[in-house]
Parts: C-alpha cells; sequence; structure tokens
C-alpha cells in the first residue's frame, strides 16, 4: 500500500514512524514533511494548507489512504475534497471536525445529547459579553470558539481578568476570526487526562489514555502551550473510570454526530477531567494529541496500517488492538521564549547520542535542515520519547536523553510525569505499568460493538 501523511510535526513524525514499521506498506510520503520524517518517508514540498495541491498529489501517486495530521486541514475540508475525488482519507470530515473547530457547537451537542460536561455560555459581541459576565462565578474559563493552536482558552480569576480578555479576544482580536465567538465555560476541578478513539462513524475502540503537560512552567503554571510533555498510561485513568468514559462519553458522541448527519471518522480525542461528579468532557479534538501521539503510538503493537483501513472501510468493531504493557513519557524541548516571541536558526546536536541509549525515539517538531545542518523551526522543536517498564523508568530515561540534546536557548520543564508519581507510581514500586490501566484493553474489550 501507499500511505500519506499530511502534516509537519511531532504527532505527524509519530505517525510516520509507525507506519514505516509495517510491511504492509510499499512506498511512504509525507507532504510537507520534516528532516525527522524524511529518515522513513518521501518529503513532498507541498503546504498541509494546499487541500487541492495535496488532492492532486495523491491522485497522481495512486495513493491508497491519507492520514492527516493536523486540525486545521481537517476544519478546512480536505477530507471532503479527498473524498469528492475518490480517495481514501483518514479523518472526519468538515462537518464532524467542527467538534473541535467550533467549541459553541461541540458544548451545545454534549448538552443536547446529556454528554457529561460543564455549564457554559457563548457571545457573539463584547458589549454582551461584558453584561453577562458579571453574572458568571469565578474563577472561569474564556475560550475562543475557533481553533487556536491549543493556546485558546484563558483562565479567568476575577471578573477584572474576564473584562480584560473579552476586550484582547473581542476587540483587540488577539485571536482573529477564531475569537469572533467567545464561550465561558465553569471552571471543572480534577485532574485531566485525554483519551483516544479510532471510530468509523459508528463504532469506537479507544485505547490507552495519557495525561498532557499544557502550561510552560513546572508545577503546571504559566502560559498554554500546545504541549511540554506527556506520559502514558495515565493513572487517573483506573480501569472503572475507563470504562464509564467509553459509555458515557465517547460512544454517545459517535451516535450523537452521526444523528447529527456528521458521521465521524478518524480520531476522536477526548480532552477529559476527573471531577468528584465524575469524569466530564473539558474539549473534544478532531485528531490525535501533540504530544500525546507521541506516547501512545509507541505502545500500540497492532499494526497502525490495519487500524487505519477499519476507520476507512468501516471494520472498527473487528478490530482487536493488542498494547504494548509497559509505559513511555515524551519531554519536549522548545525554544527559550515559547510561547511567546522566540528565536530561531540553531544548531541542534545530540539526538543520534540520545537515540542511542535504546527504547528512545526523538520526534520532531519544528525542525529544519539548513545548510546540511539540522537547526531549529519552531516553538516546540523536538520531542523525547522513552519507553521503561515503570512510568519512573521512562521519565528516567527520557530526561537521561534530554541531557545528550543540545541548542541555544533550549527549554523543558523537569517535571513531566509529576501527576503519576505523586500517586505513588514511582520506582519503588517494580510493577508494570499496563497494570494501573485494564489490561484487557489487549484484546480490544476496550472497544464497542
Amino acid at each position: 500500500m501507499k500511505f500519506l501523511v499530511v502534516g509537519t510535526g511531532g504527532r505527524e513524525h509519530a505517525y510516520v514512524w509507525k507506519l514505516a514499521q509495517s510491511n504492509k506498506i510499499t512506498k511512504l510520503y509525507a507532504a510537507p514533511g520534516s528532516p525527522g520524517m524524511a529518515r522513513y518517508a518521501e518529503c513532498v514540498d507541498i503546504a498541509d494548507g494546499d487541500l487541492e495541491g495535496l488532492a492532486d498529489f495523491a491522485h497522481r501517486a495512486d495513493i491508497d489512504i491519507a492520514v492527516i495530521g493536523p486540525e486545521a486541514p481537517l476544519a478546512d475540508g480536505i477530507v471532503d475534497i479527498f473524498s469528492e475525488r475518490g480517495l481514501a482519507v483518514f479523518g472526519p470530515t468538515q462537518a464532524a471536525a467542527q467538534i473541535e473547530a467550533d467549541k459553541d457547537f461541540a458544548l451545545k451537542l454534549m448538552h443536547k445529547y446529556d454528554i457529561p460536561t460543564g455549564a457554559y455560555e457563548t457571545f457573539v459581541d463584547a458589549e454582551t459579553a461584558r453584561e453577562r459576565l458579571k453574572a458568571w462565578q469565578h474563577p472561569l474559563y474564556l475560550k475562543v470558539s475557533g481553533l487556536a493552536a491549543g493556546k485558546g482558552a484563558i483562565y479567568c480569576e476575577t471578573p477584572c481578568d474576564s473584562l480584560r480578555t473579552v476586550d484582547e479576544v473581542m476587540v483587540q482580536r488577539a485571536f482573529g476570526a477564531a475569537g469572533d465567538k467567545l464561550v465561558a465555560m465553569e471552571l471543572l476541578e480534577g485532574e485531566e487526562a485525554s483519551i483516544f478513539g479510532f471510530s468509523d462513524g459508528q463504532n469506537i475502540v479507544c485505547i490507552v489514555p495519557s495525561q498532557d503537560h499544557k502550561t510552560i512552567g513546572e508545577g503546571d503554571v504559566g502560559l498554554n502551550t500546545g504541549g511540554m510533555g506527556a506520559y502514558a498510561p495515565a493513572p487517573v485513568i483506573t480501569p472503572e473510570l475507563f470504562d464509564e468514559i467509553v459509555q458515557r462519553i465517547m460512544k454517545p458522541t459517535i451516535r450523537a454526530l452521526a444523528l447529527e448527519g456528521r458521521p465521524y471518522r478518524g480520531i476522536l480525542f477526548g480532552g477529559i477531567i476527573v471531577t468528584p461528579a465524575g469524569p466530564k468532557v473539558i474539549e473534544f479534538n478532531c485528531r490525535m494529541g501533540d504530544p500525546e501521539a507521541q506516547v501512545v503510538l509507541p505502545l500500540l503493537k497492532t499494526d497502525l496500517v490495519d487500524i487505519v483501513a477499519g476507520v476507512c472501510d468501516g471494520s472498527v468493531a473487528d478490530l482487536a488492538i493488542e498494547l504494548d504493557d509497559r509505559a513511555a513519557t515524551c519531554v519536549v524541548m522548545a525554544s527559550g521564549g515559547y510561547p511567546e516571541a522566540y528565536e530561531t536558526g540553531f544548531p541542534i546536536a545530540g539526538i543520534a547520542r540520545a537515540e542511542a541509549l535504546g527504547d528512545v525515539v526523538v520526534f520532531h517538531a519544528g525542525t529544519a535542515r539548513r545548510d546540511r545542518q539540522l537547526v531549529t523551526n519552531g516553538g516546540r522543536v523536538i520531542g523525547v520519547t522513552a519507553i521503561g517498564d515503570t512510568i519512573q523508568s521512562s521519565i528516567d530515561r527520557a530526561y537521561e536523553a534530554v541531557e545528550k540534546i543540545d541548542f541555544d536557548n533550549a527549554y523543558f520543564r523537569r517535571d513531566i510525569g509529576h501527576r503519576a508519581l505523586n500517586r505513588g507510581i514511582d520506582s519503588n514500586i517494580q510493577e508494570p505499568a499496563q497494570s494501573i490501566f485494564d489490561s484487557e484493553v489487549k484484546n480490544g474489550v476496550c472497544g464497542t460493538r
């Protein structure tokens, strides 16, 4: 089979790396790809926003399945364009992708179909927002309704914070058109986790839960980023909670979208928070998370080609997904100053030394090659992933690998996985990491029929 992976970041590198392990692939392309992906795939110089150009290439190259990584082309309708040309594509249609691209739509859907989430209110003009927010209990979150690269949720501790955010989003237009609608959402207290399910529009199979570290600062403080690290499995999600999330959230959402005439095919990403009242949805995304992809995909033992094909041909109910029984941790190395102003173009050294440790993969998120030299080319530069028998050992190996990599102004958090360790999942508990998750996931029991 010939596969095309669309995108340029760490998530897409993880897709390419995993697909390249399949003996069912005869040719693998990445568009536009990255220096990291070039180790496994032929990179094609077509931007991920050039939807027609990508479809033209897929037709010329006789691509069997295209895998769409980022949310923006999905929200812009790349799946619809490919489908109209008879090209198989892994990802939701533009209508289904609104589950991420329009938070107002997603919250309306959840409330209509009794999918547990928080109270919310949507505003379309600044004056109304200022007036209505006076009645809201603080702290709360204000979220731009459109796509904002993971940075559109603003914590507002006081009414003054809310008024300032309304001005920034709706008057100063800090997020552009993504802020045309501003959503107020109640603050949900608890611990978060990421749940990923593969859906063919009718059925969904969910895999190992993970936990992202969203903020720039250690101790989960500071500005939101695209993600500074992740680990899997996430012990906050017990086997019982996992089953409850699948039955009360993931399956009902797939049914709801189908009933709304928006059948969902691809990866549904549930951003879940475990509250005293049970698991609730913070938000949905229409693609795999980044950096979560860098810890979830390395733990996937089933051929990713089979899973992607099952989504495309409607046979998800027949999948039996097998997972590695170990743990994985990813530490993101970013450019100093990110997520605000930062410099690029600094040479990167030490990746080969890091990977030589064994059970380490370095995924490229924002790199480029200039004059044969690998250099930084983004805010999040690389994701250093390590696998270990326990969460602690995977964390230790990841940081050992990080210390072998060097570029000017490199920044990384030193507390990735701290919530798991605070639960007692540490180096003194030499127990397979999978024991904190439902072992039956190996046999696909987590799936739905």
